[in-house]
């Protein structure tokens, strides 16, 4: 994605449709806020100008999500600043306190499993006292088990990847049996080689909550091109240093338990069985106590893993080892997959092996000034808990080293421990990504072509002296960049497009974001006015900061405005989260509409045949309440006097092709079943809300 793009789409993407579409019929958008808008609606498949292509959503498969006892990140931040000071003052104590919780979790999944199993047990003792009773509260209570238990018999896939053998790759298999011998580490069922660049240990479960697990050793192709085989090594050891037994055994094992009850919920949240709710509501109480509590321990293993990677390699070879992976993963984002995907603006068709060339690239393409603005970059990071991975600058301090980038020569990098191996999975790896990428190829290269016919319009438009309108000239300016290639061009254009429209948000948007990205400490006035014309824009707008204060080596105030977008995004997630469903259960007050808007919508309400009666109110919210969330609650005229779901659903379709509503809207029928009539009798109960 180009620069322009994230800077234009970010907020337009993060809206639902409707909201997108209210904004984009309310006027408050300038003309290039409008192009940016029409182009977001497009790519969701939705017409502005087609009534039928707009989908407003139903509530009758969305409720409130009451999830009662979620930490906020707020507290989340505060609990594990509190407890790593607690952590650092008496560490035996404190990883006991860890551990009393840990048990206290697994303590409870048994206790609610013994607990039913017990009651089934004293049941049966009773069968021959209350025969007929008891064989039904055998039944009910054994289902109720069985239902239990399949809520936390929960199936963790295995990871993916291509499975490589000792046969193949025998130097790979011998480094990993000499590191596994030297900490007394558990044997890995399976060595996978992925896509990702990147190494990890991955425990499986097979039996669901209760254990048992399969060793996974994940390594990434990229990892493999980029590194030689001591740096490769340092690695394998630090992800090895995960699994000791010969030291640091207890903090090892909370260490897993954390991951472990992080996937427990994720798996839980994504299956919501019956049984679950046993489950869930202490869940939602614990795992994040128990990831604030275990915080510490989990940041100190880091470190007790790099130690080990110091120790069995070297304190200079462990840092050259995660100099590259810091260096060498912004190249590969910022440059080499970037060039690889700028092939399809004149190819047709993907014909470049990325996996065949990278090692290659990756040993000759890293020139000193790009290596040392990474290297500044990351350096500059701080430690955060929003990751339990210390910050570059501190683990090469914890080891006693300094940055160092030592790329593999060519051809000779850490991919050759896979041996036969090799030319197979990159070659697997290159059909994969070119059967994957083929669909989003051939997009980008039809976009780009009609991009370069629609700036070679504009530049002629422009050079005959015809005035370009707010939304052509923005689009010339993006085009120059995109497709043109000509950044300072583009630039010069921004700025002359922001002196005709000083307040447009997306206007200084753009152009601070690349006077940010040059440097220039202009670029945060320009920021800071997008995000005060629209607070769309603030989030996008504390990231451009948060990173330019990083580069310019102004930590505290990148701590600010990263702070101030974790805010900001908890608060558009709360907001977006009483905006997912309508209940019976909500408070609702009166639309306040004008009545120009309302004669419009009565308008369109008519021309929908057998719609019996209509109702609007508004949906009293605690966040961003300035933007309204409206319920259109509507009736059908019965057949022979009696309610048909059928028919009121053809009516409900028919409303949906035919109104316009003004602004995010849920649509619900109020007759029917019984919870419809509550949420009907709740709406009509709002002063001014039948408006047909």
């Amino acid at each position: 994605m180009t620069t322009c793009e994230e800077d234009v789409r970010h907020s337009f993407s993060l809206m639902g449709t409707d909201e997108l579409l209210d904004r984009l019929g309310s006027g408050r958008l300038t003309e290039a806020a409008q192009a940016i808008a029409l182009a977001e609606l497009k790519a969701r498949g939705v017409d502005p100008n087609d009534p039928g292509s707009i989908e407003h959503s139903d509530d009758a498969d969305t409720k409130n999500d009451e999830a009662a006892g979620i930490m906020t990140s707020e507290q989340f931040n505060a609990l594990v600043s509190r407890l790593e000071d607690e952590a650092r003052k008496d560490p035996e104590s404190y990883q006991a306190k860890v551990l009393r919780l840990a048990l206290l979790g697994n303590a409870y999944i048994g206790a609610v499993v013994l607990l039913i199993t017990g009651v089934l047990a004293g049941l049966i003792t009773l069968l021959t006292v209350f025969p007929a009773l008891v064989i039904k509260l055998i039944a009910f209570v054994g289902a109720f088990l069985w239902i239990t238990v399949r809520a936390i018999w929960i199936k963790v896939p295995p990871p993916k990847g291509a499975e490589v053998w000792q046969q193949d790759a025998p130097e790979l298999f011998a480094l990993i049996e000499e590191l596994r011998a030297q900490l007394d580490a558990p044997r890995f069922h399976h060595v996978l080689i992925t896509n990702d660049f990147n190494a990890a240990v991955v425990q499986s479960p097979r039996l669901g909550i209760f254990g048992w697990p399969s060793n996974y050793l994940l390594i990434g192709l990229p990892l493999l091109k980029s590194l030689t085989v001591e740096q490769f090594k340092a690695v394998l050891a630090h992800e090895f240093g995960h699994l000791a037994r010969d030291h640091g055994r207890m903090s090892n094992w909370i260490y897993r338990q954390r991951l472990r009850w992080s996937r427990l919920v994720s798996v839980l949240e994504a299956t919501e069985g019956k049984g679950g709710f046993l489950f869930r509501r202490f869940l939602n109480w614990f795992a994040p106590y128990f990831n604030a509590y275990s915080f510490p321990l989990a940041r100190a293993n880091e470190y007790e893993a790099d130690a080990t990677s110091a120790r069995l390699t070297s304190p200079e070879t462990a840092a050259q080892a995660l100099t590259s992976v810091n260096v060498i993963a912004n190249y590969l984002g910022e440059r080499f997959w970037p060039q690889v995907h700028a092939q399809a603006d004149d190819q047709p068709q993907p014909a470049y092996a990325p996996y065949s060339g990278m090692a290659h690239r990756v040993a000759t393409e890293l020139d000193d000034a790009s290596v040392q603005t990474w290297l500044e970059q990351v350096m500059a990071r701080q430690m955060t808990s929003g990751d339990t991975h210390p910050a570059l600058r501190d683990r090469l301090l914890a080891i006693g080293a300094s940055a160092r980038l030592v790329p593999p020569e060519p051809d000779d990098a850490a991919d050759q421990l896979l041996g036969t191996a090799l030319a197979d999975i990159t070659d697997s790896f290159d059909r994969l990504w070119k059967d994957g990428i083929q669909p989003a190829w051939e997009e980008r290269h039809k976009k780009v072509q009609e991009a370069r016919r629609r700036l070679a319009e504009l530049n002629t438009q422009h050079e005959s002296g015809a005035g370009l309108t707010v939304q052509e000239a923005f689009e010339r300016a993006s085009l120059t960049e995109s497709v043109g290639g000509n950044t300072d061009a583009a630039l010069a254009q921004f700025r002359a497009l922001h002196q005709r429209v000083p307040d447009d948000a997306v206007v200084c948007m753009s152009l601070g974001a690349r006077l940010l990205a040059g440097n220039d400490d202009a670029g945060r006035v320009m920021v800071e006015r997008a995000m005060e014309l629209d607070e769309d824009a603030i989030c996008r707008g504390c990231e451009l900061l948060r990173e330019y204060c990083w580069r310019s080596g102004r930590e505290e105030e990148a701590r600010a405005w990263h702070q101030r977008l974790l805010e900001r995004a908890q608060l558009e997630e709360a907001a977006a989260k009483e905006r997912r469903g309508i209940s019976e259960h909500d408070n609702f007050e009166q639309h306040g509409l004008p009545e120009d808007v309302l004669d419009r919508l009565r308008e369109e309400l008519r021309t929908v045949p057998h719609l019996e009666k209509a109702y609007l109110v508004r949906k009293c919210l605690k966040y961003l309440a300035h933007r309204p969330c409206f319920v259109f609650g509507f009736t059908a005229e019965g057949r022979f006097g009696f309610y048909s779901k059928r028919h009121a659903a053809g009516v409900r379709q028919a409303i949906k092709q035919a109104v316009h509503f003004p602004g995010e809207t849920f649509m619900a029928n109020v007759e029917g079943e019984d919870w419809r009539l509550r949420l009907g009798q709740e709406i009509k109960t709002v002063e001014g809300a039948r408006i047909l």
